[in-house]
């Protein structure tokens, strides 16, 4: 049962944002390889991802990070654009605020997503950011999210907050 949250209130006002990049790693510290679509596994994570084969039921399945965090993980750093995969995140979506959506379930395609917590940068982002890459995405890493219902997600597909019970 998802956890009452004194946010819950206000973030069935969040816009819906957008999933614009997709990314599955099938080996540990392999680079992550762009799909345009995926299979969300209740309980384990995306199809094809190693995270699949780590402990079942875990709060870091599924990453997220948002374009508008991206923008101010480049302007940080002075790079003129970042590949999605050197972030080493799942997900990357637009036009929904990722720290609102923080102890929220939410719905991509046809899976349910609960945000567990923050997802902070690894000391692997130096070497993929160069130095000052991980001061750089303090407070702007996106988020961790268990998978509560499987089902397919694609590169377009809404992100809407699946309103709690606890009103």
């Amino acid at each position: 049962m998802k956890r009452r949250n004194p946010l819950d209130r206000y973030a069935k006002d969040l816009a819906p944002g957008t999933v614009r990049w997709i990314g599955v790693r099938p080996l540990r510290r392999e680079p992550l390889q762009a799909v345009s679509e995926a299979e969300a596994c209740a309980g384990l994570g995306l199809e094809g991802d190693h995270r699949m084969g780590k402990t079942p039921g875990s709060g870091r399945q599924v990453t997220l990070i948002s374009e508008e965090f991206i923008a101010q993980i480049e302007r940080f750093t002075g790079l003129a654009a970042i590949e999605p995969g050197l972030l080493r995140r799942n997900l990357v979506v637009s036009g929904i605020n990722l720290n609102a959506l923080r102890r929220q379930r939410f719905r991509v395609g046809e899976a349910v997503f609960e945000a567990t917590q923050l997802c902070h940068p690894c000391a692997r982002m130096e070497e993929a950011l160069g130095k000052g890459g991980v001061a750089a995405m303090l407070g702007h890493g996106g988020l961790c999210a268990k998978i509560i219902e499987g089902g397919a997600i694609r590169i377009g597909d809404a992100i809407t907050v699946v309103e709690s019970s606890h009103e």
